[in-house]
């Protein structure tokens, strides 16, 4: 009889992180009846409180998949650091609750010696979460990195060790026209849409000791697919003395994430609207979890909407209390101007609002779970990034695969520009009408996409793959 395998995750406990952790989980456990149990460290941030709860209602439906709370953490990093550089921040927790996943992996492990049916076969760890490659070596147990970004983002950091070596130092944001030779891009890339970690020097050396450590790893699993990013996943094909890359994506989560801040007959309201819509004509706005707009900012999105006249549905975040009504925060007299024309809203569903027939643009953050929502839907994005990575996304399907309509590449919402009406309204414009080809180019996107994760597919294959490494290795 072949043993079964336990694999344990540990994912970052934010939103996006854990949601593909467990959705990637699931998809193993389907795949391949040898994976007996998945196990999911489990650990609370202040920047994420209520991670466990988020978690528990996630895994509800799957009791292969367990999860294993680790002790609070009495020293955590300031949360002023997370605020600066989320990188770091989470890096330097993962660095504080290395002997508390030492423990609770030893002990799962003890639990299963001697075992006759299931045996421990690895850690996959979150990409954040590469210093436990340590545990894992400890331990004797191989570790796997998980993505929950994309394979040129991974070029990036292969190019950061490399420019490491001759050059030691943080990026300088006063060359934003610079142009460097990352791999896995078809043009070069402009300093100015790199991750804006890398222009602080502490976050700088944090993204480098993480792209040193990829190399350690048994593994990497990337939450894309190999006809998204052909040249991204050849490059690492090539590479002779590099861990294998799997493309396992689109990674998606088609039932809307649990959130206590929506209202049922908010959805309910949103969704009554879209019905009486026509196919394709509404244009969706929303800035991710986080994506916090100023009041300035606000209303050159609200005078650009007024401008185009087109349908829409736009969701606003607040720093205040959900309960907060969006229109208060909009120019006076928005609301009746523009009535009927659209909806605004706090928390929207998001892939529900994606998957239906009404919607025909996103105006995005461009998030790498987003714009794979996207993708997989058939929704053509405009590229609003705000924050981390996002620049570099928005310059890959702007610029690089003509899947999004730009409206900025290099926007960071923490500078405090301002994104004039006129731009989103040609951007808006563009959108809705087609993009140059993009709408074409991105239903193509969405079959690929589809086949991809089919049995078959590149995805399919390359998941499988990886299980065959688990049960040799």
């Amino acid at each position: 009889m072949v043993k079964e395998a336990e694999l344990i995750f540990v994912p970052v406990p934010s939103t996006g992180h854990l949601l593909v952790a467990i959705e990637f989980a699931k998809r193993l456990i389907d795949l391949d009846r040898r994976i007996n149990t998945i196990t999911a460290l489990l650990w609370k941030t202040p920047s994420s409180p209520h991670a466990d709860v988020f978690a528990h209602s996630l895994v509800a439906s799957e009791p292969r998949i367990r999860l294993y709370a680790l002790p609070d953490v009495p020293d955590p990093p300031p949360l002023e650091l997370y605020a600066r550089a989320p990188g770091a921040f989470n890096v330097q927790f993962v660095k504080k609750i290395s002997p508390l996943v030492r423990d609770a992996v030893s002990s799962i492990v003890e639990s299963r010696r001697g075992s006759d049916s299931v045996w421990v076969a690895g850690l996959v760890l979150d990409f954040f979460c590469n210093p436990l490659i340590d545990v894992g070596n400890e331990l004797n147990l191989p570790s796997y990195i998980f993505m929950t970004c994309n394979a040129r983002y991974l070029g990036m950091m292969k190019y950061l060790t490399e420019r490491h070596r001759n050059i030691p130092s943080a990026l300088d944001r006063s060359s934003g026209e610079e142009e460097l030779p990352v791999p896995g891009f078809l043009k070069p890339v402009p300093t100015k849409v790199m991750p804006s970690g890398l222009f602080d020097r502490d976050a700088y050396e944090v993204y480098i000791e993480l792209a040193e450590r990829l190399a350690n790893s048994r593994g990497i699993l990337v939450n894309s697919f190999s006809e998204l990013e052909p040249e991204a996943f050849d490059y690492f094909g090539r590479l002779e003395s590099y861990p294998p890359v799997y493309p396992v994506g689109p990674i998606l989560s088609l039932k809307d994430r649990p959130s206590p801040n929506l209202d049922p007959a908010e959805r309910d309201r949103i969704m009554r609207w879209l019905d009486e819509q026509p196919d394709s004509s509404v244009v969706f706005f929303c800035f991710g979890s986080v994506g916090i707009l100023g009041a300035p900012q606000l209303k050159e999105i609200a005078q650009a909407l007024e401008f185009v006249g087109c349908r829409f549905v736009w969701s606003i975040r607040t720093k205040t209390s959900e309960k907060t009504n969006p229109y208060d925060l909009l120019p006076d007299g928005f609301d009746d101007r523009v009535k009927g024309q659209g909806v605004v809203c706090g928390w929207a569903p998001q892939v529900e609002v994606l998957a239906h027939k009404a919607i025909g643009g996103f105006v995005s953050h461009c998030g790498w779970n987003s714009t794979l929502e996207s993708l997989w839907y058939g929704v053509p994005t405009a590229t609003g990034p705000m924050y981390a990575e996002q620049q570099l996304n928005a310059f890959a399907m702007a610029k690089e695969v003509g899947l999004a309509v730009e409206l900025r590449v290099d926007y960071v919402s923490a500078h405090g520009e301002i994104v004039t009406a006129d731009e989103i309204a040609r951007a808006v414009r563009s959108l809705m009408d087609g993009g140059e080809g993009r709408r074409e180019r991105v239903k193509e996107m969405k079959e690929a996409a589809r086949k991809a994760v089919m049995e078959g597919g590149s995805s399919f294959s390359s998941v499988t793959a990886f299980i065959e490494q688990v049960f040799v290795s």
